[in-house]
């Protein structure tokens, strides 16, 4: 099944994540990662966390989850990770949590049919992450946060996605500390847009009152 936009589930998990994440202090990334994924109607959202990270995106993506009756994995390095994260996400509200334990690498590659792909730039093995990871054959779209580290040290997604993943369409987002977004097409590339398609996203901050238009 192609992904498939569509604008009214992901304004539903905007408003839900805005709401969820109110007392976080990762302003921006939670709520525009939850309305990606929700609006892309993603049945397998897959994220990698460890000990002492940020929740909030987590939350996000929980919610979004919720919105579109589909499955959120979470990919933690040892057991440590993954107390911390059912402790953090009941904390939050989330009680039902799917965490998995061991190397991010071997076991993204144990997954099949991502629709939406999470890693951090921080973490050792996020290429790993990225170049393993089972994607839907519909077209997936993947995110990496803390991309304005990994831009300095030239970051490119033909250079971490296995040979014959085909990349429509790509942007960087000044969103929190950087927001890399890649959209894999469906079969080889040519599901989700064409070149020169998008979609637009209202942001607001919370804390300035800014709106951003995005085009993801």
């Amino acid at each position: 099944m192609k992904l498939v936009w569509c604008p009214d589930m992901a304004s539903k998990a905007y408003i839900d994540t805005v709401k969820s994440c109110q007392n976080f202090k990762e302003p921006g990334v939670p709520e525009l990662l939850s309305a990606m994924a929700a609006g892309w109607n993603s049945k397998l959202i897959v994220e990698c966390w460890s000990h002492g990270g940020p929740i909030a995106t987590s939350v996000g993506l929980a919610v979004a989850a919720s919105h579109t009756s589909g499955r959120h994995v979470c990919i933690v390095p040892d057991e440590r990770s993954r107390s911390g994260y059912i402790q953090a996400m009941r904390e939050a509200g989330i009680s039902q949590t799917n965490v998995v334990v061991g190397d991010g690498g071997r076991l993204v590659a144990e997954i099949s049919g991502v629709d939406f792909l999470v890693v951090d730039s921080k973490c050792e093995d996020f290429a790993s992450v990225l170049r393993r990871a089972r994607l839907s054959h519909g077209g997936a779209v993947l995110a990496c946060k803390n991309a304005c580290d990994s831009r300095r040290s030239g970051f490119r997604w033909k250079w971490v996605l296995d040979r014959g993943t085909r990349v429509t369409r790509s942007v960087f987002l000044p969103v929190g500390k950087g927001l890399d977004i890649a959209h894999v097409g469906a079969n080889g590339g040519d599901a989700i847009s064409k070149k020169g398609s998008g979609r637009w996203i209202r942001h607001v901050d919370q804390r300035s009152g800014e709106e951003h238009i995005f085009r993801v």
